[in-house]
């Protein structure tokens, strides 16, 4: 540790520095709180999807999502509640000020907690007020007048004074009509009150329409979010809700870190407005659920921490600008967290997938000794990760299809499994060259344009069933029962399920498309006898071509490197793809992506600036991950096509089809009407 230099803030900054200095070893140099907070906050509003939420206490689920565009972050007002609460107005990453606080804070809580209950901390006294009944102590309206006071429009159940009944009858406590959970919910309540008058009076006299909470008060404790989020629906008249950040505890530790990084590289570690970071969902301590917080609190905050981990990203990630409308644009097709039946559907069957997954992993690495052991913790942390979602679907933000996927490729990278598709994509890619030549040749064979687009589409959809993270595929696959002629004769007969093909058609009959960006999928006969040859028919129709491929590995899926070099190879077999290659009509590019699904608001910034260069002017979105799982509602400023095979009978009855049945979805160019809000 020596020569180093640890970054601190907030009052501990100031307590501990020299016994931090002494014992570690280290510089320790003390930041501006307020600055730290601020600059915490907005890199988590800019950086992590779904860090945002409205508490619904009687809601499901609990924890309601809220989108937010980092191109509108400002201005919001940031309520900082420790010892006592900071009511901060944030204009800009530089410009903030503090507008005002309130001396009632959890230093409030605490100190006349432990005063008027037993409780012996913090975490005690919020566990024990999550069982009072703040009636045995508070005053009512209906105490008062026996019922509501309508003339006010004062409901029965509205507290009129805090602690009221206890000034009433100094018998009470002794008589066992209150208790130490009664006073503590009743204080509890009391400053959450307090806070949030005074928070929504301060918003509404500066304009601001967007309140963050935050603080040591908070900690994603539910009744604390609860009784806040109370306090502001009611004195704002449901104008406002009370937003609440899931990482909310690092706002502090985030922005001393950054004003470090900052100081040793700024070019090196931020790119200013666009997205760098990720949340790592293995590394990451999620929200406790609300069914068990209470009980487990108080016994879990003492013998663990809670953790955030982040990956940076090579490259800055920003919103593509083919979307119709970024602000109202949300990728996944099916919000586990409001849908009980999926979500126990898709919980299992990644939970009872994790072996197949593990083997994969030793398998990969039949060199290293350790292989195995560290395959089996991967299984107990995915696992445990999976029960956990099972307790709270919302630990990590809105549960999806996506996020699942994310979580298992982060638990295998955590015990160093980074590409366990390797050995079996060399393979398939080899197998799939020999057969591109004649694949050319049967297509060049049709003499009809319509055969011949007929074909090129169906190669397309034929390619994209080789998909090792499909199950029932992966058994085919396994047993070497699926070959290209096999997959084509799976195909459902037309109609398909979905059938745009006559409109596609039609299209094609009209001028070329100035650009089109293909989001690929799979190695092996999917990238090679499906897109290379529907790449081809577009190139030869005048269509530049900007292939798109993930920049980090998983399943089997064509990462940009192995894509480069592919297309080289298929560039010694077709003069086209040659020819195009070399005169910079077909490019090769890398989304900025690492997940067999497509989050089109975080991809590479390369990626985008071409596609404007270009005037892009077709996406075409191949597979089930990127086509169904995500993106199938997405709306586009060009046209779109979303190519894919159902390959889980689950998802194929939910779309009222079967296993094997076509989506071949084509719409034309959208025009902006107005921005819709988030569905979720």
């Amino acid at each position: 540790m020596k020569d180093k230099i640890i970054k601190v803030t907030g009052g501990g900054a100031y307590k501990y520095k020299d016994l931090l200095s002494r014992k570690l070893g280290v510089q320790v140099d003390k930041e501006d709180e307020m600055q730290c907070l601020i600059k915490g906050c907005n890199f988590l509003l800019k950086n992590i999807p779904d860090e945002a939420f409205i508490y619904q206490r009687h809601g499901n689920p609990e924890y309601k999502f809220q989108m937010t565009d980092p191109d509108v972050v400002f201005p919001y007002l940031l309520v900082n509640i420790g010892s006592g609460v900071s009511f901060i107005k944030v204009e800009s990453d530089t410009k903030f000020e503090r507008i005002g606080g309130t001396s009632m804070g959890g230093g409030t809580f605490w100190g006349l907690g432990s005063i008027l209950t037993k409780a012996k901390g913090f975490d005690e006294l919020l566990a024990i007020a999550e069982n009072g009944d703040h009636r045995n102590v508070d005053m009512l309206v209906r105490d008062i007048y026996g019922g509501a006071y309508s003339a006010l429009g004062l409901p029965p159940e509205l507290i009129a004074s805090s602690f009221g009944k206890a000034a009433r009858s100094s018998q009470d406590r002794d008589s066992g009509t209150f208790g130490d959970a009664d006073i503590a919910k009743s204080l509890l309540i009391t400053i959450s009150n307090d806070i949030g008058q005074i928070a929504y009076l301060t918003a509404k006299l500066h304009n601001l329409q967007k309140i963050y909470f935050g603080g040591y008060f908070i900690r994603g404790h539910p009744m604390t979010m609860h009784t806040i989020s109370y306090a502001i629906k009611y004195w704002s008249k449901e104008e406002v809700q009370a937003l609440f950040l899931r990482h909310e505890g690092y706002l502090g530790a985030i922005g001393a870190f950054l004003k470090g990084l900052e100081e040793e590289d700024v070019e090196k570690y931020s790119w200013g407005e666009y997205t760098s970071w990720g949340e790592n969902y293995a590394g990451s301590s999620g929200l406790a659920s609300p069914k068990t917080a209470t009980q487990r609190a108080f016994a879990r905050r003492l013998a663990t921490f809670d953790m955030l981990e982040l990956d940076r990203f090579a490259k800055p990630l920003v919103t593509c600008p083919l979307l119709l409308d970024p602000a109202s644009y949300f990728p996944d097709t099916e919000d586990l967290t409001q849908n009980q039946e999926a979500r126990e559907y898709w919980l299992q069957c990644f939970e009872e997938a994790t072996g197949k997954f593990a083997e994969r992993a030793i398998s990969s690495q039949p060199s290293k000794a350790d292989a195995e052991q560290r395959a089996k913790r991967f299984t107990e942390k995915f696992i445990g990760r999976v029960k956990d979602l099972k307790l709270n679907p919302c630990a990590y933000g809105s549960l999806t299809v996506r996020s699942l996927l994310d979580t298992r490729e982060h638990c295998l990278e955590e015990f160093h499994f980074t590409d366990v598709y390797s050995q079996q994509k060399q393979v398939e890619n080899e197998q799939a060259l020999k057969l591109l030549s004649s694949r050319l040749e049967e297509i060049d064979a049709l003499s009809d344009e319509g055969d011949q687009w007929l074909s090129l589409v169906e190669g397309l959809l034929a390619g994209n069933v080789f998909d090792w993270g499909a199950k029932e595929v992966a058994i085919l696959m396994e047993a070497s029962q699926l070959g290209f002629k096999e997959a084509l004769d799976k195909l459902q007969g037309r109609p398909w399920l979905i059938d745009n093909f006559d409109a596609w058609l039609q299209r094609l009959r009209g001028p070329p498309h100035k650009c089109a960006v293909v989001f690929v999928d799979n190695s092996g006969l999917d990238i090679i006898l499906g897109v290379f040859p529907f790449t081809r028919a577009l190139l030869k129709r005048g269509t530049n071509v900007i292939l798109c491929a993930n920049s980090r590995p998983v399943l089997n899926d064509v990462t940009y490197n192995e894509l480069t070099i592919l297309t080289k190879r298929v560039a010694s077999i077709s003069k086209d793809i040659s020819d195009a290659l070399i005169n910079g009509h077909l490019l090769v590019m890398e989304s900025g992506q690492g997940s067999p699904c497509l989050d089109l608001r975080y991809i590479d910034f390369d990626l985008t600036e071409r596609m404007k260069e270009y005037n892009t002017d077709l996406v075409v979105l191949e597979g089930m991950g990127r086509s169904i799982h995500t993106n199938f509602l997405a709306t586009f400023s060009c046209d779109t096509l979303k190519a894919a095979v159902l390959k889980n009978q689950w998802l194929a009855t939910k779309l009222g089809g079967g296993m094997f049945n076509v989506v071949f979805k084509y719409e034309r160019a959208c025009k902006v009407t107005s921005s819709t809000p988030d569905p979720r």
